[in-house]
């Protein structure tokens, strides 16, 4: 085989088998195939697509192109959770120990920010000495102890992903429903969960604008899932404004205990609820997804969430003094107001424009070298349907550079569309995808 050939066959819109897919994969991964030519590849399936057995066999062969993790170690039915990105998006600080309360297994691998959307890693490493760098044979201690474990990629899974995702990225060819959903479950296969719950996030601070476009790509990893078999749950929730109010590492955090203590966000502790009761019932916990919503919601009155975050944070190196005291997380040096220009309604909080301003005061990264800054970041005020006042605070910036600070305040301003009439609120979730 020659990969000239394989991408002219595709480039004409003729399907390509495994074993051709495969040796593309693996020789790009090996050096052996340059960039060049799988650019030109990973250009004629932007333009000619894939089918859903080409879909397959192109995550069979990413899988293959690095080590997979063997759970069997730890005891019951392994959940996992993964969310396409957003901005405001703690979830994972508050689902993993809460779902591992309930008495699921969570072994929950995560990444950086990078662009306008935060990433766990970041976060977490706002607790002071928490360590996310773990080797797998204390990956597998941490969660045979604590039910739950918060972890980098620190083995060789699906390389050929984060090499292939790089060029994604500076060719226009991002936005492949087959491309994405590959990357997507090759590495939630290769990471070794049993069920897998997807959060999927829909509107301009995620990773697809419309609810159709969702939908189809749920489907397909819903499918992906179960020629792996995995039972796979897709949620398509909402990414319009801002998830909860915290965007920033160390505001997050913040923001995620309280959430643990009965004290977050209606639309943040809503969407937990939604995706532990998902995650209980895949695991077969709880009988229906309901059935688990209900349990969380005990356990999180209960504060049983939270002990188990104690748990986790020890376990992993962190200090716990920042859960009974917020003040001991990095704090920015200053606080600056946005507020709004005439009185009325809400109508839209732009979350990628937000997401953007966060990266512009230090908390998020345009590429893999760049420095976070973990006490920066935005506390949004004001949401979508709220009244306001002229001179009203819309959002405060933690700020400890004034180096981009006229253009995130002017930014941050423009991201909010004050209107005369209360609009009707968007929905929290879409759909549901079993």
């Amino acid at each position: 085989m020659r990969a000239l050939d394989l991408i002219i066959k595709k480039r004409d819109g003729r399907r390509l088998s495994f074993q051709e897919i495969d040796y593309l994969i693996q020789g790009y991964v090996s050096g052996a195939i340059p960039d060049y030519q799988i650019s030109a590849f990973l250009m004629a399936v932007f333009l000619r697509g894939l089918d859903f057995s080409e879909t397959r066999d192109l995550t069979r062969a990413m899988i293959r192109s690095g080590d997979t993790l063997d759970l069997t170690g730890i005891p019951g039915v392994k959940v996992d959770k993964h969310s396409t990105g957003g901005v405001g998006d703690k979830t994972t600080l508050i689902l993993v120990p809460l779902v591992a309360a309930a008495g699921a297994a969570v072994v929950k691998m995560s990444g950086r920010a990078l662009g306008h959307t935060g990433g766990t890693l970041d976060k977490l490493e706002a607790i002071p000495g928490f360590r996310v760098d773990l080797p797998f044979e204390e990956i597998l201690g941490v969660a045979r102890r604590t039910g739950a474990v918060l972890a980098g990629q620190t083995i060789n899974l699906v390389p050929a992903d984060k090499k292939i995702y790089a060029l994604r990225d500076v060719t226009g060819t991002v936005d492949s429903l087959p491309l994405i959903a590959s990357s997507i479950m090759s590495k939630k296969i290769a990471a070794g969960a049993d069920r897998i719950v997807l959060d999927v996030k829909v509107g301009s601070g995620g990773f697809l604008p419309i609810v159709e476009q969702a939908q189809a790509l749920g489907e397909m990893m819903a499918a992906l899932g179960q020629e792996f078999d995995r039972k796979t749950v897709i949620i398509l929730s909402s990414m319009v404004q801002p998830l909860g109010c915290a965007v920033g590492n160390a505001l997050e955090v913040q923001e995620a205990v309280a959430t643990l203590k009965g004290e977050g966000p209606a639309d943040l502790t809503e969407l937990c609820l939604v995706l532990g009761g998902e995650m209980l019932a895949a695991a077969g916990v709880t009988e229906t997804p309901q059935l688990g919503r209900d349990r969380l919601q005990v356990l999180l009155e209960q504060g049983a969430g939270l002990e188990k975050l104690r748990e986790i944070i020890i376990a992993q190196g962190g200090s716990t003094d920042i859960i009974d005291d917020p003040s001991l997380l990095p704090a920015a040096a200053q606080r600056i107001e946005v507020t709004a220009p005439h009185s009325g309604f809400i109508q839209e909080v732009d979350a990628r424009e937000v997401g953007w301003v966060s990266l512009l005061l230090g908390a998020g990264r345009l590429c893999k070298e760049d420095t976070i800054d973990p006490a920066v970041g935005i506390t949004v005020m004001k949401k979508i349907g709220d009244a306001v006042a002229a001179g009203e605070v819309l959002a405060v910036l933690h700020v400890n550079s004034t180096e981009n600070l006229d253009e995130a305040k002017r930014r941050m301003s423009q991201a909010f569309t004050i209107g005369r009439k209360k609009p009707s609120l968007p929905p929290l979730i879409y759909d549901v995808i079993r």
